[in-house]
């Protein structure tokens, strides 16, 4: 028996339940891993509060973390015990001490990366580099607009935005995390609760607006954020905070032949070579300097509810980590 989180009904953080479970062992294809560091994402709190389907309920949450082989499935190559190894995406169920995955899922982690650190950014690497250099590829020359500049997902955007040469225009709630937008290398930084971001993006583009949007914040921004685009310019829409978007009429894209994508980092890395070709990208940029990492809060996993209650009231800047 292992303990892990499980979810029984859908709602609040105080349907997160310590609890043991039963896992067995791997079989063909498959790994065991006792879990070292397990990255909290704004993704779980949807799946905990039904925004996205769980497949089955109960189910344990979570679909990022770092740890340790402890088994290996029968006729498995390319892996041994003892491989310290990280994963992010499908499956969910990284709430655990340990848990059973695919081998193709995961990928070995460099010796020079820490679990922590390994599990605070993966998936948030992850989605930033096909988000920057894939959904729409960021060059030099480019003014890119990401809301929610100071979060996790958002303080990596910028870093990444800035060391590929685009002017970066981050929106967020307080002095404080203007400051820490600021540091992660945005250029012009917003605070919407001071002044309305369509008009100040307006002014800082001198009327041009921005080339793409990165937007997580959902119904209170999805407006504002078609509106601070050029011609031709590419609203990507991957998270919602604050809530689903309502509808958009497609005549409100064709006011400025705008393009609209609502991207899942599973469709961007469908094959092996796809994941390790990402995730290779990612390890490097951390390596090289071009990704800071900010872990700057960890709970135990036992305390889980407490981490996403802290999450959703944005007491949390940078990445948040959970600690078997």
């Amino acid at each position: 028996m292992i303990k892990a989180i499980r979810v029984h009904e859908l709602g609040g953080p105080e349907v997160l339940k310590w609890e043991d479970v039963e896992i067995g062992e791997p079989k063909e294809g498959e790994i065991r891993v006792r879990n070292k560091a397990i990255g909290l994402n704004f993704v779980d709190v949807y799946f905990r509060k039904g925004v996205y389907k769980a497949p089955t309920i109960p189910f344990t949450p979570g679909v990022e973390a770092c740890g340790v082989v402890t088994a290996v499935g029968p006729g498995l190559t390319g892996r041994k015990v003892g491989d310290i190894v990280a994963y992010a995406g499908t499956p969910m169920g990284s709430y655990a001490e340990e848990q059973i995955l695919p081998a193709v899922k995961v990928v070995p982690v460099p010796e020079s990366i820490g679990p922590v650190i390994a599990a605070s950014v993966f998936l948030k690497g992850m989605t930033a580099q096909f988000l920057l250099r894939r959904c729409f590829k960021v060059e030099r020359g480019h003014t890119v607009l990401i809301q929610a500049a100071a979060g996790g997902m958002g303080s990596l955007l910028c870093q990444w935005a800035n060391a590929l040469g685009a002017t970066v225009i981050g929106t967020v709630s307080t002095k404080e995390k203007a400051a820490q937008a600021k540091d992660d290398g945005a250029h012009h930084v917003i605070i919407y609760k001071e002044e309305d971001f369509v008009s100040r993006v307006n002014e800082i583009t001198s009327g041009n607006g921005v080339d793409v949007v990165y937007d997580s914040v959902g119904k209170d921004t999805f407006e504002g954020s078609l509106a601070c685009l050029k011609l031709r310019g590419y609203m990507v829409s991957f998270g919602q905070s604050s809530g689903t978007p309502d509808p958009v009429p497609l005549s409100a894209l064709a006011a400025k032949s705008l393009f609209l994508t609502r991207p899942t980092l599973k469709h961007y890395n469908v094959t092996r070579d796809e994941l390790l070709a990402a995730a290779g990208e990612v390890f490097a940029s951390i390596a090289s300097g071009v990704l800071r990492v900010g872990v700057n809060h960890t709970y135990p996993l036992s305390r889980a509810a407490q981490a996403h209650a802290d999450l959703e009231g944005r007491k949390t800047t940078g990445s948040v980590v959970l600690i078997p």
